[in-house]
């Protein structure tokens, strides 16, 4: 296997810098890979190079997120970065791609595939729900409780999921002794450290409360499931208590030809097994990325 180099780019869209990683042969099936909260296209560092022979791979960073532009007048909900992902892809010229969606990154990818279902050849959801069981109950109290009513008491305990410890918890938790020391410290103080930026307060406070918004689309969602008949992977850390491992299998109630793999490991399942989530991929999209 060649190595291909990972570019870093960035393109203008309505007047925001979106910064990308983009690597592979420009006339490959395209892989649009959308990374969660809190960080960026930085996640997909060690996927990338292990699909870039035969995949093009583009990895954005969602408007307030990594390298993006991160204005103070922008309205962050989750369709408006849905609408700029959207406009993103048109800007690369992009028309029929395979989703890679993760954490925030599935509520943005799939609202693309509900405005845009001729586009999408095949989804890989890592950790990405679109179901309400996947959603582990002790994880997501404080956040029910800001989306039911935004007050100053009930911001604070949200703050502390994008501090250096928050952050720390998401990357360590469910992974198993055996593999800690997979895990790299230099993933969780980057973006604790592009968290900590001026004006990220209030931007990671307006998406978390308007994340109710794609509640209410879970129906519209698993629809498009079922009319489309997507192609779909999901790759899941079972140990992940963000989004529990029944929102994995889930998938098969409105897919039942959905691979589901569950691996030892959590939210973050590339910082330990991207070699193994690499190899599954690749599988699934020489079956599917061409359809």
């Amino acid at each position: 296997m060649s190595v291909l180099p990972t570019h870093h780019r960035t393109v203008t869209v309505r007047g925001h810098e979106i910064a990308y990683r983009e690597a592979g042969p420009a006339d490959a099936p395209v892989l649009l890979l959308l990374h969660g909260f809190p960080t960026s296209s930085h996640m997909f560092r060690d996927l990338i190079p292990l699909l870039a022979d035969d995949y093009r791979l583009i990895a954005p960073d969602h408007l307030g997120f990594g390298r993006s532009a991160a204005p103070q007048d922008f309205d962050y909900t989750f369709a408006a970065l849905a609408e700029l992902t959207a406009e993103f892809t048109e800007a690369l010229g992009l028309d029929r791609f395979a989703l890679y969606i993760q954490d925030y990154g599935s509520p943005i990818g799939l609202r693309l595939a509900l405005a845009h279902p001729e586009r999408i050849t095949a989804i890989v959801t890592q950790n990405g729900n679109a179901y309400e069981e996947g959603l582990g109950a002790e994880a997501w109290a404080p956040v029910l409780a800001l989306i039911e009513k935004r007050t100053p008491e009930t911001e604070e305990p949200v703050r502390a999921i994008r501090s250096l410890d928050g952050i720390r918890w998401q990357y360590e938790t469910g992974v198993p002794a055996e593999h800690r020391d997979l895990l790299s410290p230099d993933a969780w103080h980057h973006d604790a450290a592009l968290m900590a930026r001026e004006g990220q307060d209030d931007i990671q406070l307006d998406l978390i409360a308007d994340y109710g918004s794609n509640f209410s689309l879970y129906p519209a969602f698993q629809e498009y499931f079922r009319t489309s008949r997507v192609p779909l992977l999901a790759v899941w850390g079972e140990g992940d208590q963000v989004f529990v491992p029944a929102g994995a299998e889930a998938f098969r109630r409105d897919l039942p030809d959905a691979e589901i793999h569950l691996l030892p490991t959590g939210h973050f399942a590339l910082e330990t097994h991207a070699p193994a989530i690499a190899e599954l991929i690749g599988d699934f999209l020489k079956r599917h990325a061409g359809e």
